[in-house]
């Protein structure tokens, strides 16, 4: 239900999605059987394809070409996978939107050269754009993902991390893909400097609010409708900002140690869940979600009205209050 509430959101940009879904099968071909049928695998587990929809609307507020918005859609897409298949051999995960990951289905190696086939071909997609300030975000965009990687290896496991520490890391993890995604649509459409910045703004915020929304889900949610198990972030080390807030209480320190060294039952995760549940936590994480999304929002209030802006104005409040 959830799902198709989003796609109705996108209604209006179907041809758009359609086309840039085409130019991606087609950008992650490839000569090797293998590296073709991994790439594939990820590429039809799906996703919300918020990246691409992002770069389309801000597109909007410009000089739309959709031969140049589909080069920057497709790369920011193949981004954002390849750190899906990098995350999942650092984590360790065998299941990802319910299918099995590429490390699962094959192995580590695979996966790594697979991440890294997808991140050049990333770079080949956009390659033909000719401004300069893109190719230039886009480096930093991707150093900035890098570091995030690193930084959130470091944190595994760790107990003593700060409000926050979480914030940079989630920074680095979504909200900076999805600002350069408004950004980059708006750059290659020739928007104004003011639109341009207000669209950044808007996206950083939009994904601040994503990333923390998506790690209540993890807690929230069942993991029939995860496609994965409940909690899954503990599991992997990593403290989200629910599990922050009462990371120091008693009664929570031997789920959290048990989580992070392997030893949790299925039972004991059962009663972790439904102890963060009842913490007071989630309502927490929420409202620093909120305020985030209404930042997000605030930043649409003086751009012209039109279909882009009413659009991106929807799809904000939905990511903000999503139930998968």
């Amino acid at each position: 239900m959830e799902k198709l509430k989003l796609m109705s959101l996108y209604a209006d940009f179907r041809k758009d999605l359609a086309f840039i879904e085409r130019e991606l099968e087609q950008s992650v071909d490839s000569s090797s059987p293998i590296i073709r049928q991994a790439s594939l695998l990820l590429l039809r587990a799906g996703g919300k394809r918020i990246r691409p929809i992002f770069v389309i609307l801000s597109s909007k507020f410009g000089d739309y070409s959709m031969e140049k918005v589909a080069k920057v859609a497709v790369s920011l897409e193949l981004i954002h996978m390849a750190s899906l298949v990098h995350d999942d051999v650092i984590d360790d995960s065998d299941k990802r939107r319910g299918f099995k990951t590429v490390k699962a289905k094959w192995d580590n190696r695979i996966a790594m050269y697979t991440g890294d086939y997808i991140f050049s071909r990333a770079l080949m997609s956009i390659g033909e754009i000719e401004i300069r300030e893109v190719h230039q975000l886009l480096a930093e965009t991707m150093l900035e993902i890098c570091k995030g990687e690193i930084i959130q290896i470091d944190f595994q496991k760790k107990v003593d991390q700060t409000f926050r520490d979480y914030l940079r890391r989630i920074k680095r993890k979504t909200a900076l893909l999805l600002s350069s995604s408004c950004e980059l649509g708006a750059l290659v459409s020739n928007a104004s400097p003011d639109v341009v910045r207000k669209l950044q703004r808007f996206g950083y915020f939009a994904g601040m609010a994503f990333q923390i929304v998506d790690d209540i889900l993890d807690i929230t949610s069942t993991d029939e409708k995860l496609g994965k198990p409940a909690g899954s972030d503990l599991l992997n080390g990593h403290l989200t900002l629910p599990t922050l807030y009462i990371k120091d209480e008693k009664e929570f320190q031997p789920f959290l140690q048990r989580s992070f060294d392997g030893t949790l039952t299925e039972e004991e995760r059962a009663e972790m869940i439904k102890y963060i549940r009842k913490s007071g936590a989630i309502e927490r994480a929420q409202r620093v979600s909120d305020l985030y999304l209404k930042k997000a929002i605030d930043e649409l209030e003086s751009l012209p009205e039109g279909e882009a802006k009413s659009a991106l104005l929807k799809i904000a409040e939905f990511l903000g209050k999503r139930k998968y």
